[in-house]
């Protein structure tokens, strides 16, 4: 495996001709790879500040092997790699002088290529405490019986609402994000459909939402109750109504990510039909590495119980 075998380029357009179908081929393995470059066509390089985005495609005999993407600021997510495909990208990335600051994959990958990487720059890789595992929908199985209640899809009019919930799991995560009506459009946040469960009263307790259908699946993303209101199903509740809806969308494949700290999540997604797809990991290069663009947040991780934000339902 040579690592001029490698093909770069800044066009999204491109790296999708040469690559999209061999992403369709397998979407839950590739789930950030269709994610991240559908985001990149859909607004454009120059959403992503000065840097572009930078797309890359291993090919052999005109047959695709593997791909990866770096977006702003240098955060690198990988396709499914052998270890000598990793070190032929670790190879062609350090002759270019790029210095990715983290890398995101399937565990084996990400540690095959933080090993190459080590072994080509000198610089020592570090393993985040948090592992996901990233879980595939089988045949949906909804609590029975369900919490009293019901969801509600929030809407334009909801930004307020969306952006508040939005910002308490982001701090749950650990994600360094502000939300605001300004900044909101550049978010990883921004282009998702949000499903609340309210109680009959109309308050609402638990927070789902959905990425757009990409390649035929569709990733939920963002799972949140508030501490005071956990063990009483409302999680089960909405991710269930969510899963409904991606499959009513015509999705063949849901996924999501879970955070393997948490059982009680994992035991949840398993109870509503999920399926163990892969175990992900995420290596920094770099020292203050942690959030950032581009990487999966675990869906589970839940901090205290959030104020309602002013004028909301």
């Amino acid at each position: 495996m040579r690592p001029d075998d490698w093909h770069l380029t800044e066009d999204v357009d491109d790296f999708l001709a040469r690559a999209g179908d061999f992403l369709r081929s397998r979407p839950g393995p590739h789930v950030m790879q269709l994610t991240w470059a559908e985001r990149v066509r859909t607004r454009g390089a120059d959403a992503f500040g000065t840097e572009a985005p930078v797309f890359g495609v291993l090919e052999r005999a005109g047959e695709v092997r593997a791909t990866f993407y770096r977006l702003p600021p240098r955060a690198l997510g990988l396709s499914p790699l052998t270890p000598g495909q990793a070190d032929s990208l670790a190879a062609r990335l350090a002759a270019l002088g790029h210095s990715p600051s983290r890398v995101s994959a399937d565990h084996d990958t990400a540690t095959a290529f933080a090993e190459a990487w080590q072994r080509h720059t000198g610089t020592t890789p570090e393993l985040r405490d948090t592992r996901l595992r990233l879980y595939r929908l089988g045949t949906l199985t909804p609590p029975d019986p369900p919490p009293a209640g019901r969801g509600r899809v929030l809407g334009e009019q909801d930004l307020e609402e969306v952006m508040f919930w939005c910002g308490e799991f982001a701090g749950a995560v650990g994600e360094d994000v502000s939300l605001d009506a300004g900044s909101w459009a550049g978010t990883r946040f921004a282009d998702k459909r949000y499903t609340l469960w309210e109680t009959p009263d109309g308050t609402p307790v638990s927070v789902a939402g959905m990425n757009p259908l990409i390649g035929g699946q569709i990733q939920v993303d963002v799972v949140y109750t508030p501490a005071r209101l956990r063990g009483r199903g409302y999680a089960g509740a909405v991710t269930a109504e969510v899963s409904r809806a991606a499959l009513a969308a015509g999705a063949r494949d849901v996924v999501l990510f879970a955070d393997l700290s948490n059982p009680t999540s994992n035991a949840l997604y398993r109870r509503l039909g999920y399926r163990a797809l892969t175990d992900w990991a995420v290596y920094d290069f770099a020292p203050g590495g942690t959030g950032g663009t581009g990487l999966p947040q675990p869906s589970s991780r839940e901090p205290n119980a959030p104020r309602r934000p002013a004028g909301s339902r």
